[in-house]
């Protein structure tokens, strides 16, 4: 792989090469505009890409892909900018692609339950335009009214619901991919069965813009649901909002959604997001929101009461069923703003940590153990169901020289803790830059090595999203 000295600086010819087929509006050059990409929601990091380019075809990203490679010009890909791993940011400077003209709904094939879309439209308005259908596209990260579809396969997103349904990668068929010198390819079938050759659409899912970029994907679709029924349990002892998840499955039932939310989350949260106001007693350690659905209401009703008489037999507080629309988004919207909240409160470093969910009460108390122990405060929220936890370590009053090398051994420590829980170090926010120097904690030497010679197949001169996932 190149070093970063090996890369060529964006020069007046470069310019023009790109201008000669893309126009004005779509070549982004002042200081004041490439500001607008030169971050993403990691932390307070900040790189300057040397130019953005804006495409509206797949033509044009064949074109500017075939030149930077040729011209060993760094090329990173970016979608709306909500990662938390680094991946979006062009630490080596160079060109910022910038998917967002890319966002067409090509098709709904209703017959077949598939869609195919471009990679720079919003998540929430893909889901919605499905179910104006009556289909049903569950992944659903907490950023889903501003993240872009592309993004979500570059980091195989999952969010809430993928508890039931599973993660991004699990409903894609298919992908229209521009590899690094250009050319195009099909990655697999529009079928729900594919045994033909390896499964390179599965390994583009989550690579993160190192192996090539994605310029169509075809995503399989489900009924939507008709009913679903939701309600906030409160605890008295997190470890106790962590420990019923895990005998919520013994009942045999899958929720739909089950979600962990630190009493620290809920108060940042309800103090910035006007609107989203829940009573928490005084002695609440943390909460559980926990969804059903289906089409059979009945069915639902005896879940729901199955999930309650469960929750009651810990100490708990007064658990609230949400009766109406209005009062099950206004749960929804409490859940999803946590990361804006703690974001605002303070400096953080959000760690993706996760570990199958039996083992999740051990990785709560462990976190919690290693705070003290290095004198942070960490705020926890995430998908339980999943044994999917984020944790948020607040700066607070850390000096600026703790909070930029010593953390770093608590944090070690942390996914130390995850892989001996049987876990690994990123459940759907990736590697990316802020992470990669942890690989070794999950990953030995070989394996490793293994990944880095898959990467220089796709992308030998090393142009695409330099120094992500490893350097």
């Amino acid at each position: 792989m190149p070093k970063q000295k090996e890369y060529k600086k964006i020069e007046e010819a470069d310019v023009h090469f790109f201008g000669s087929f893309l126009k004005e509006e779509q070549l982004l050059q002042s200081e004041e505009q490439k500001q607008e990409y030169d971050h993403d929601y990691t932390e307070d990091l900040h790189f300057l890409p040397e130019i953005v380019l804006i495409p509206y075809s797949i033509e044009e990203i064949s074109k500017i892909t075939a030149y930077c490679n040729e011209n060993k010009i760094p090329l990173t890909v970016r979608g709306a900018g909500t990662g938390l791993s680094g991946g979006a940011l062009p630490i080596m400077g160079g060109v910022t692609l910038s998917m967002h003209k890319m966002n067409r709904l090509l098709e709904i094939d209703h017959e077949n339950f598939q869609a195919t879309v471009e990679p720079g439209m919003i998540t929430q308005e893909f889901q919605e335009a499905v179910a104006k259908e009556g289909l049903y596209y569950p992944p659903d990260p907490a950023s889903r009214g501003s993240c872009f579809i592309g993004g979500n396969l570059a980091e195989n997103s999952g969010g809430p619901r993928a508890v039931k349904y599973g993660v991004t990668k699990d409903f894609v068929l298919n992908l229209e991919v521009v590899l690094a010198d250009g050319s195009v390819i099909w990655t697999g079938a529009n079928v729900l069965k594919n045994a033909t050759g390896l499964n390179i659409t599965q390994l583009m899912i989550g690579s993160e813009g190192t192996l090539g970029i994605i310029t169509k994907v075809v995503f399989r679709l489900l009924a939507l649901p008709k009913y679903d029924r939701l309600l906030l349990a409160p605890f008295k002892k997190a470890e106790d909002a962590c420990d019923i998840v895990a005998k919520i499955f013994h009942l045999g039932i899958t929720p739909s959604a089950l979600e962990f939310m630190e009493r620290d989350a809920l108060d940042f949260a309800q103090r910035y997001i006007p609107g989203i106001e829940v009573a928490i007693e005084d002695d609440i350690e943390a909460h559980l929101l926990i969804e059903v659905d289906g089409n059979d209401p009945d069915q639902l009703n005896a879940e729901a009461e199955k999930i309650y008489e469960l929750v009651t037999t810990y100490d708990t507080g007064e658990i609230l069923f949400a009766e109406s629309e209005a009062e099950k988004e206004r749960l929804w919207k409490l859940r999803r703003s946590l990361g804006e909240a703690v974001k605002v409160n303070s400096i953080y470093k959000e760690e993706d940590t996760v570990v199958k969910r039996a083992e999740l009460p051990k990785l709560l108390k462990g976190v919690k153990e290693i705070g003290e122990k290095y004198g942070f405060r960490s705020v926890c929220y995430g998908h339980a169901g999943d044994g999917n936890l984020h944790v948020n370590i607040l700066k607070g009053d850390l000096s600026d020289e703790f909070w930029q090398e010593g953390l770093k051994q608590p944090i070690r420590e942390i996914f130390e803790l995850c892989k001996k829980l049987g876990g690994t170090i990123s459940g759907e926010h990736g590697i990316g830059l802020v992470q990669k120097e942890f690989m070794d904690v999950v990953f030995s030497e070989t394996e490793i090595e293994l990944q880095k010679k898959i990467k220089a197949v796709f992308d030998p001169n090393g142009i695409l999203n330099p120094g992500k996932v490893f350097d």
